[in-house]
């Protein structure tokens, strides 16, 4: 079932901001006076097409990887003469320059849309309340304990542990001083805490802003009794089965669930006994963990329990009316958008490790799991990567709808166009660059599998 969300995850995500990226071409383009050809979801052998009455083809191809809208342009052929008001390439640079910026504001739009229907809809957020702080961690030199609530990272107020993990994700890689503002429930004055950063997470390929912090969020005491196995895993292949309660690990007592997840992911490839009860008997299993391939090399059991119930104090219910979720949609598109810029301009200058790039692989793994979490998992997905799309094409790269920006500004300043051979050097660097960026994230992809 995982692989059919995934591959419909994909398609979905695809059409849809391939979709509205292109719209966003087309619609501005009509709106100018520019004959559009073809408007094509998908490359290759239309599987569909159709014709509209000003006579463009509409068509769905056959390998859906992206999209493009085909407009009338001496440049690429003879242009009659009774249709030469309607050429691209006639018309003013200022109209150009919209024709082109009008993609990526789709995809910005379109993902201000869905944060606003996210924000409608109303979420429930577990509260930011530590649980534990790991001995000699960066959070314990700085004072932070279990029991507190994280009010506010750096000056900006967070509600739950999704705000916390943003606010920390924009300084990874990062030197300097990190403000976390605590509160605990006995008091009602917050302490600030100063981190240290030096350089944070800078070479990690699989950061985790918290955990590298030391904390470790409040969550309800699990028993250690498992509820479910991965069938290759190392829990399976020796023999444990559901139900099975773990008494004790290596001779350590296990009162709840994360004693064992502790123990072992401080144990990749290692061998360690367990202490079980099945069916009114106890018995001795011994288990040689794997080690995870998600780019942390932590022990692997295999194995898993049932969720508990939260207390009701732990959690808060975030939802917005129609306007106020205006204003939230539009501050989560330009956070995300800043944010991604950022971590983009950190890898450049190598402050960030270029193995958080992600391919189609990844895409396509996050869409099926985004898909099977449920509307608002996905719709939330769709936002961000539609964000990034909008980002990515307005890099100034030729061939990308950014280099074309960079192309008509310069234009605009100069009062002509650069010369043909200067735009093909541009165009041929740019292919360069987005052919090496897309083999640099696919190998990233083949590395997490």
């Amino acid at each position: 079932m995982s692989a059919l969300y995934m591959i419909l995850g994909t398609l979905i995500a695809l059409g849809v901001l391939v979709t509205i990226h292109e719209f966003g071409h087309f619609w501005v383009a009509r709106r100018c006076g520019v004959k559009v050809l073809r408007f094509s979801v998908g490359f290759g052998k239309p599987l569909l097409r159709w014709h509209d009455k000003h006579g463009t083809e509409f068509a769905v191809a056959a390998i859906p990887l992206g999209g493009y809208v085909k407009m009338l342009d001496e440049r690429e052929g003879n242009v009659p003469e009774e249709l030469l008001g309607q050429a691209f390439n006639r018309k003013s640079v200022q109209k150009r320059i919209a024709i082109v910026a009008a993609g990526p504001l789709a995809n910005f739009l379109l993902a201000a849309v869905f944060f606003w229907l996210l924000a409608m809809l109303g979420s429930q957020q577990v509260r930011p309340v530590i649980g534990n702080v790991q001995t000699g961690s960066l959070a314990e030199q700085a004072g932070l304990s279990a029991g507190e609530e994280i009010v506010s990272i750096d000056g900006e107020p967070v509600f739950s542990w999704g705000d916390v993990n943003l606010h920390l994700v924009s300084r990874l890689g990062e030197s300097g001083a990190l403000q976390v503002e605590g509160r605990t429930s006995a008091s009602a004055a917050s302490i600030t805490h100063t981190i240290t950063l030096d350089g944070w997470l800078k070479d990690s390929d699989s950061p985790d802003p918290i955990g590298s912090l030391g904390i470790r969020p409040w969550r309800p005491a699990l028993p250690p009794i498992l509820a479910e196995l991965d069938p290759n895993g190392p829990a399976a292949r020796a023999g444990l089965e559901a139900g099975d309660h773990i008494v004790a690990i290596d001779g350590i007592a296990t009162p709840e669930w994360q004693y064992v997840v502790d123990h072992v992911r401080a144990r990749p490839d290692k061998t360690v006994s367990l202490q079980i009860e099945r069916d009114g008997s106890e018995r001795f299993i011994t288990v040689t963990l794997a080690r995870r391939g998600d780019g942390d090399g932590a022990g692997y059991l295999g194995a898993g329990v049932k969720g508990a119930e939260w207390p009701a104090d732990m959690l808060r219910e975030v939802s917005y009316g129609p306007v106020a979720a205006v204003g939230e949609g539009l501050q989560r598109t330009w956070a995300m958008s800043v944010l991604t810029l950022e971590s983009l301009k950190k890898m450049l200058l190598g402050e960030l490790s270029v193995k958080n790039l992600s391919g189609p692989i990844t895409i396509a793994k996050v869409a099926g799991a985004s898909a099977q979490s449920g509307i608002g998992e996905f719709l939330n997905f769709l936002a961000y990567l539609s964000i990034s799309l909008g980002v990515l094409n307005l890099l100034p790269v030729p061939v990308l709808d950014g280099g074309h920006l960079v192309f008509y500004l310069v234009e605009w300043v100069r009062g002509r166009p650069l010369s043909e051979r200067i735009q093909a050097w541009g165009m041929q660097i740019g292919i360069s660059l987005i052919v090496g960026v897309m083999l640099l994230a696919l190998v990233n992809d083949l590395g997490r599998l």
